[in-house]
């Protein structure tokens, strides 16, 4: 439905779509957050544990690191500092660029991960990968692949 101002308005299929959309990210990230808490770590923890863990040597500087958790440099830093203090993380200065510091894996945070891991994949099969049948799941993955896309371009980054 057009109106005067341009709006071009959701149709019903596209309402419905959206909204799906919506409670499935909502509640989805909830659960799996929720499945994290036994734990002690949050989505965001987890996230750059993860990061970290996949890096070359098990580092990244933080530029890199907040760019690739989608936080700022700020809320980075205080995620980091949590983490710290819980020994998964430890930053280390970078010899190249003074100003620069690395977000480094611990052997705890590496030992976290490989406890974690196979819990947070179990979750995400529990809720999400095993409810739709492959065929769906290709299907969803090459629906979602253009906003993906669309949505990396406008951050700049491939």
């Amino acid at each position: 439905m057009d109106t005067d101002n341009g709006t071009r308005w959701l149709s019903d299929a596209e309402q419905r779509a959206w909204r799906v959309h919506l409670d499935v990210s909502k509640l989805l990230t909830h659960r799996l957050e929720r499945d994290l808490q036994p734990y002690g770590l949050t989505m965001y923890d987890y996230e750059i544990l993860v990061n970290l863990s996949e890096s070359e040597d098990r580092r990244m500087r933080m530029s890199d690191l907040a760019a690739a958790t989608l936080q700022s440099k700020s809320r980075l830093s205080h995620q980091i500092t949590r983490m710290e203090k819980a020994g998964l993380v430890r930053r280390e200065n970078c010899d190249s660029d003074k100003r620069g510091l690395f977000a480094v894996l611990t052997e705890r945070g590496w030992e976290t991960m490989r406890t974690v891991a196979p819990h947070h994949v179990a979750s995400v099969r529990r809720h999400f990968v095993d409810l739709l049948p492959p065929d769906a799941l290709a299907a969803l993955t090459e629906a979602l692949k253009p906003v993906a896309e669309h949505l990396h371009d406008e951050r700049g980054r491939p």
